[in-house]
This record gives C-alpha cells, structure tokens and sequence, in this order.
C-alpha cells in the first residue's frame, strides 16, 4: 500500500515522523509533496528513501491512500487540481476539521476519511480521531484504524462534535503548555527559582502526571484529591484557580467554534463560487 502526504507543514512533518519512528510503513511506500517543494526535499534528508513528487496531481495518482495536510481555505482549490487523478479504489483524508467527511465526498471519486492528529502522536502516544464517509469499505477502515493503533489511540467521533474533540487531542497540547509556560513566568518573578530550574522541575512533573494518568494509578479528580490535603497550601492554590480561571475555557471553546464555523463558512463560499 502506497501512503502520500500533501502538505509538509508542521502537521505533515509529525505525521510523517510518528509513522517513521513507529514502522507503521516503510520509507519507500511513502510519497510527499508541499507547494514549496523545498519543504519536501528537506523532509527526504532525514529520511532518505522517502519519494519526493514535484507536483501534487503525480502523488495523487501514485499513491493509494492520499493524506491532505494542507490549510482549510486552500483543499477546494486542490481537490480540483487533483480530481482527475483520482480513482473509486483511493481513500483520500484530511487532517482538518471543517471540512466534513459528506463535503469532501461531494469534490472527489473516491473513498473518503477524516482523520486529526496530534502532536502527541510523535512520541507514539494520544488520540487520533477518526470520521469516515459512507464511501469508505469495510477494509479501508479497518486498515487505517490498526495502522493508526501503531502510533497512537483511534477514536471514531460523530460530526457534531469534531470540533471539541480537536479542542482536546489536537489544540490541547498548546493550551496545556502555554498554562505551564505561564506557570514557569510567574514562579521566576515571584521567587528566586531560575528559569531553567523551573521549567526541568515543570517538565519532570507533566512526565510523571502524565505517567500516573497512562498506568491508571489515578483519575484527574482523584489527582486532585490526593495533592490537595485540607487546609494545606494545595488547597490554597486550587481555591486560586477556581477563583481566576472562572469562565476561562468557555471562552476559549467559544473562540475556537467561532473560527471554526468561520473557517465552514469560507469553504461553502469557495464552493458556491466555484
């Protein structure tokens, strides 16, 4: 089975980086390509058996599984750029949530899947999420789901709620790290620690957090169950935070629907005007 990613951005390059540390395919089964075709070529010098096509109609009709890891505003355009090269025997999937596995296969022939990863995929780790269109056969799914199951935890999500489970798996990364940068600011302005002290002290932490949370000593409210003795100086914190974080990630998930809905918005323009 031939794999091939277009697009080697940021997300493209986790991919293709979990699926090499994984094994989950040889290097010579996979075929790359990105509008700046450098990007691509670089991406060969790490892994030198990988196939670089210049131009996206070539992979299309070389490969067999065709992973779409371009920005949501410029899919429209290359779908159409693609189509032809298509067949009902290709699976084609996007890593990006607004485009909807009934959209895409209302723009190509063949079968179609959404799947959005995660960063935590490059340590062979965290969820991917899966959508599936009724195009898709039987052993189409289940050869990406167990490919999948190599290099991280699949997960079969429903439309309505693609945009909070990528909230999580997929953004969830960022935000968690930006509370802990956060973290690591005020304890250096606050205290004498230094910054390089408090963010190994941080990252050994969220290690060993994460740890606990892998071997299923405990659940988060248990977590905080057991830190947090009774009138101690954790409870003091945690009556902080419920203070001051408040409405805090109800915000945030009103944001990112709000772009979302955006980003749908902008893609049924593109295809009413085309």
């Amino acid at each position: 089975m031939k794999w091939g990613i277009i697009g080697t951005g940021n997300m493209g390059q986790i991919l293709i980086d979990a699926w090499m540390s994984s094994k989950v395919i040889d290097q010579e089964h996979l075929y790359i390509t990105n509008r700046n075709i450098s990007k691509a070529y670089a991406v060969k010098e790490k892994y030198p058996n990988i196939h670089v096509i210049d131009r996206a109609q070539d992979l299309a009709e070389t490969a067999d599984i065709i992973f779409i890891c371009a920005r949501p505003g410029d899919i429209f355009q290359l779908l159409i750029d693609i189509y032809s090269r298509l067949t009902k025997d290709d699976c084609l999937v996007s890593i990006t949530s607004p485009y909807s596995v009934q959209r895409l296969e209302k723009l190509v022939p063949c079968q179609v899947a959404r799947m959005i990863p995660s960063i935590t995929n490059r340590a062979l780790a965290g969820t991917t999420l899966f959508s599936f269109g009724a195009s898709v056969r039987k052993e189409t799914k289940g050869y990406l789901i167990q490919s999948s199951r190599i290099f991280s935890n699949p997960e079969i999500i429903p439309e309505d709620i693609t945009r909070i489970a990528s909230d999580i798996v997929s953004c969830g990364p960022a935000f968690f790290s930006y509370l802990a940068q956060q973290f690591i600011e005020a304890a250096c302005q606050e205290t004498a620690i230094s910054k390089a002290q408090a963010t190994q002290l941080m990252e050994n932490m969220l290690i060993g957090y994460g740890k606990l949370l892998e071997d299923g000593h405990y659940s988060l409210p248990q977590l905080i169950e057991k830190v947090c003795v009774k009138g101690g100086v954790t409870g003091e914190g945690i009556n902080v935070l419920e203070k001051e974080t408040g409405q805090l990630f109800n915000h945030l998930i009103s944001k990112t629907h709000a772009k979302y809905r955006e980003d749908i918005e902008k893609i049924s323009y593109q295809m009413l005007e085309g």
